[in-house]
């Protein structure tokens, strides 16, 4: 018996074409403004930066089209300028390292305090669990420069830290904190706390508390049911948190600019120098990319993360 779409009538199984191409012209046009929006606006800036990776520095900023790999070359070594030997740019690398372990350092800290926030208030009564994550939102209301230069009136000589510090007797001098990297911990911390506890409650609201009383039940400890229980089980948001604190820290200028001043300078601050005073836009090009492959590579780990996650549910 010859099948269903063989008997059909030929105008039938052309009208059934020209509607499905119909569809498909629809659907371009309808995806069109959108396509232009990425090729344009997202692709365009980053292909002209990409571009200008490679290109010759001018003497007063801006770019000559004449084709070089120094920028290239400039982002992890260096020429001597006496003897012309190539050693490794130590500036650069610092500065490498400095952001990496600065936010490696600041979501180990929100996620020491995130996680305990978001356990707490997913274990609430349902009714109240708004008015909690209404308190951590809060804080996204308000300019991240306002926040920043509330903790820097925190922690500065005069703060009120050192204030209350003085006044109790337990120092005699202000504390130097402004301008150190234990101001750029703290201040990052509380800029980027919120995109901690949000995925992390985000997987514990759907977590089942009965698994936890069945763990106590079969005599586990807290910390067998944290380790066991709990943490497999909000995983992806542990993974989740990690990489919104990570990787905007990785970039972050506003708050290193203002606490770290230019003693301890981030990547992101080392883009702008290079973009301003520096009148080195081919590097700091150069440097945008990398710090690009960097976040790329944090994501190509959280991706997999999560899919070894997802494949042993269903596996």
């Amino acid at each position: 018996m010859a099948g269903t779409a063989s008997a059909r009538p030929a105008p039938a199984r052309d009208l059934a074409a020209a509607r499905r191409r119909e569809e498909r012209r629809t659907r371009a046009l309808l995806l069109a403004p959108a396509m232009a929006i990425l090729i344009f606006a997202a692709s365009g800036p980053l292909l002209i930066v990409l571009a200008y990776s490679f290109l010759t520095p001018g003497d007063y900023g801006g770019v000559v089209w004449e084709f070089s790999l120094k920028a290239w070359f400039n982002v992890f070594a260096e020429r001597d300028f006496f003897t012309g030997e190539i050693e490794l740019a130590d500036a650069h690398l610092s500065i490498f390292w400095r952001s990496i372990k600065l936010s490696a350092m600041t979501t180990a800290l929100c996620l020491l305090i995130g996680f305990p926030t978001a356990y707490f208030i997913a274990t609430r009564p349902r009714k109240t669990r708004d008015f909690w994550m209404l308190l951590v939102i809060i804080p996204f209301w308000t300019n991240l420069l306002i926040r920043t230069f509330a903790i820097m009136e925190l922690i500065r000589n005069e703060g009120t830290v050192n204030s209350f510090l003085i006044w109790t007797g337990l120092i005699d001098t202000p504390i130097q904190m402004m301008f150190t990297e234990f101001a750029l911990l703290v201040g990052m911390a509380y800029v980027y706390l919120p995109l901690m506890i949000l995925p992390v409650y985000a997987a514990l609201e759907r977590f089942d508390f009965r698994l936890v009383e069945a763990g106590y039940d079969l005599y586990a400890g807290r910390w067998q049911v944290l380790r066991r229980i709990v943490l497999p089980l909000a995983k992806p948001g542990v993974v989740a948190g990690s990489i919104l604190v990570f990787v905007p820290c990785l970039g972050a200028y506003v708050t290193p600019r203002v606490l770290g001043g230019g003693k301890n300078m981030m990547l992101g601050n080392f883009i702008e120098l290079q973009f301003g005073q520096g009148r080195n836009w081919p590097l700091g090009a150069a440097l945008a990319l990398t710090l690009l492959v960097i976040v790329m590579a944090a994501l190509i780990v959280y991706v997999r993360a999560v899919g070894r996650e997802e494949g042993g549910r269903h596996g």
